[in-house]
């Protein structure tokens, strides 16, 4: 293979690259618990946290809070599965650079 063409391949795999990494920004993930949901951006912002107040009683602070974690952690997990899916196979070509 030329070199020409091993540089325009590396410029559509870049192009590639960036378009997906817009459609994961762009993308809504939401994790949940039995009292939180938290949605996240691909870019593991915060859009928004709802509690379901209803089961929580003043003793339930600390279960309360487990349940965010455990949201957020949900929500984090769908997005770096999201990730490796779309880009992985990216990294592998590129020696695990991803």
């Amino acid at each position: 293979m030329n070199m020409q063409a091993m540089l325009a391949q590396a410029q559509r795999m870049q192009k590639d690259i960036q378009n997906k990494q817009k459609q994961i920004y762009d993308t809504e993930y939401t994790g949940e618990s039995q009292m939180v949901t938290v949605v996240m951006m691909g870019n593991k912002k915060v859009k928004s946290i709802k509690l379901k107040v209803n089961q929580v009683e003043n003793d339930d602070i600390e279960i309360l809070e487990d349940m965010i974690k455990i949201a957020f952690d949900d929500a984090i997990n769908k997005i770096d599965k999201d990730v490796d899916t779309k880009l992985g196979s990216y990294g592998k070509q590129l020696g695990g650079l991803i």
